[in-house]
């Protein structure tokens, strides 16, 4: 239990004056006493559900369904061995440990299967579980923008995207106010889970309401607003974009989507979410959000709102100064002879919607779908680094494995547990009874998880650094 919860007496004198008539503070306060239930997200960019069912069986782990989202499920797992974090399963990507409420938002971008987008903006993606939720949504097809302000939160973003197999990613860091005057009208779908108070997340943070004050909500709300006003300019006409929060203040949620209604007009239509799942309107608002309090769903407090763009808005001048592009897309020739040595050494076919661009000696992969934006924006990474070049080939990297093999081509060799833990752990493996040359494609029950490079009857880590683990594997 966490009874030791801080609940400020003016936080819950706000909560009683805006809950609903159908709830109470009673409940309200017990549910932020109570620890949250566990949840997980399948990446159904590396496994099925129907598979990923399976495998949870045979580790006798007790799934049960997340109503608004068909790849959630809240789970229950003996973890006094092995953290979940460290289970194969999820090092292999194959799922995502993900508070439910927070699948809510990109379930709500993608409320209907003609909800297929070619461009999104994810615009506060960090730690990445939204942007790999959004990545699988998209089938690994089209560009999906992943932005984060805070320069240090960029690197666990990059981390779980490589983890999760996601190749159409391109990655910035900037205040999400410059997006609407940089890139007017780029976006078939944005996402904008928003910087906020925290006020639904005391059930995994006890300390979450330390430093809450009113004063620091209404400050909070003046920044939302001028990021909801960046989105929409960043929207294309007939685009839809979400607006969420972790946090329950009027001011932080329904005002900011009133502000944007206010300032824009006809031009925004907010649509119902009443739909999204059979128990949503529990939570549903008489605009059509859903304003959820952690006792209805068990869950974090959470805030949700769909906003249509019906018709274009004047965005803000900016004067541009990009540079010197430091990228050159490679010419046919080149393409060819890249995808042919591709095939020759891995058996890789390179995707069609994706095309090879150089520089210096490094070779990358990027979505078709981004052109457009390259010479209108800068981005800090782009897409996925697949080699680099040297007098006799080609030095391939691990996305290439995580993010284009299937695990069925030749050049695979499957880990024993020791030697997947040993691999992990960022060390050379050396497969029982094996050898060969040149770089091979490492899997471990019969996922793959890496590429590496025969030295003998040795296989050489190619693990990315900041995905080794030393310690508590499965």
């Amino acid at each position: 239990m966490h009874a030791n919860v801080y609940l400020p007496q003016a936080f819950l004198d706000e909560m009683a004056a805006i809950l609903p008539d159908t709830l109470n503070m009673e409940d309200f306060i017990a549910a932020c006493q109570r620890p949250l239930r566990k949840s997980i997200r399948v990446n159904t960019l590396k496994i099925s559900i129907d598979d990923f069912l399976s495998r949870a069986a045979e580790k006798n782990w007790v799934l049960s369904p997340v109503p608004w989202c068909p790849e959630g499920f809240w789970i229950e797992a003996d973890e006094s061995s092995v953290p979940l974090g460290n289970t194969a399963e999820h090092m292999s990507g194959l799922f995502y440990i993900q508070e439910a409420s927070s699948m809510m938002p990109v379930s709500a971008l993608f409320l209907s299967s003609e909800d297929e987008f070619t461009s999104v903006l994810d615009m506060a993606a960090a730690p990445g579980s939204k942007t790999t939720q959004i990545a699988a949504k998209m089938g690994n097809d089209g560009v999906l923008v992943a932005n984060e302000f805070s320069s240090s939160r960029v690197k666990v973003l990059h981390a779980n995207i490589e983890r999760c197999g996601v190749r159409n990613t391109v990655l910035s860091n900037y205040d999400g106010r410059v997006f609407g005057g940089w890139l007017p009208e780029q976006f078939e779908a944005v996402l904008i889970d928003a910087p906020c108070s925290g006020e639904g997340t005391v059930r995994k943070d006890a300390d979450a309401m330390k430093n809450w004050t009113k004063s620091s909500v209404i400050e909070i709300s003046e920044t939302q607003k001028d990021l909801i006003e960046s989105a929409f300019h960043a929207l294309k006409v007939g685009g839809s974009m979400v607006y969420s929060t972790c946090t329950l203040s009027i001011e932080e949620n329904q005002q900011v989507c009133h502000h944007l209604k206010q300032t824009f007009g006809d031009a925004v239509e907010f649509q119902s979410l009443a739909g999204l799942f059979p128990d949503a309107e529990k939570s549903l608002t008489p605009e059509g959000f859903l304003h959820i309090f952690p006792q209805t769903y068990d869950c974090e407090g959470f805030f949700v709102a769909r906003i249509k763009k019906c018709a274009a808005a004047t965005p803000p001048k900016v004067k541009k100064r990009l540079g010197k592009f430091p990228f050159e897309k490679a010419n046919a020739k080149t393409q060819q002879d890249i995808a042919s040595h591709l095939q020759q050494s891995l058996s890789i076919e390179l995707p069609e919607d994706s095309t090879i661009w150089l520089r210096d000696n490094d070779v990358w992969l990027f979505p078709n779908a981004l052109e457009p934006m390259l010479s209108e924006f800068k981005f800090s990474r782009m897409g996925i680094k697949i080699a680099e070049a040297h007098k006799k080939g080609y030095r391939w990297q691990h996305q290439v494995a995580t993010a284009l093999a299937t695990g069925n081509e030749d050049c695979c060799v499957e880990l024993s547990v020791d030697d997947a833990r040993e691999w992990y752990m960022g060390r050379d493996v050396r497969p029982a009874n094996i050898s060969g040359k040149g770089e091979v494609i490492v899997k471990h029950n019969n996922d793959v998880i890496g590429l590496g490079k025969w030295v003998g009857n040795r296989i050489k880590n190619g693990l990315p650094r900041e995905l080794v683990r030393d310690k508590n594997l499965f």
